[in-house]
């Protein structure tokens, strides 16, 4: 899990806005969120398996 400060740090709305990053909504991980869905890699892929995002599927071939 991510620090609780930094959570809350990007957050709040930076004084430049080129400071802001992106986090996973899910567990806070601040590397690899796709925007799209606003959550991680790792998170996308668990959520992805169980069937909780839509649209997604699991490839297969």
């Amino acid at each position: 899990m991510a620090k609780t400060a930094l959570i809350n740090k990007a957050k709040a709305k930076p004084k430049f806005g080129v400071r802001a990053y992106t986090r996973c909504q899910r567990c806070g991980r601040p590397r690899a969120v796709f925007r799209k869905f606003g959550l991680c890699r790792i998170c996308v892929r668990e959520m992805g398996h169980r069937g909780e995002l839509p649209g997604v599927t699991k490839s297969s071939w």
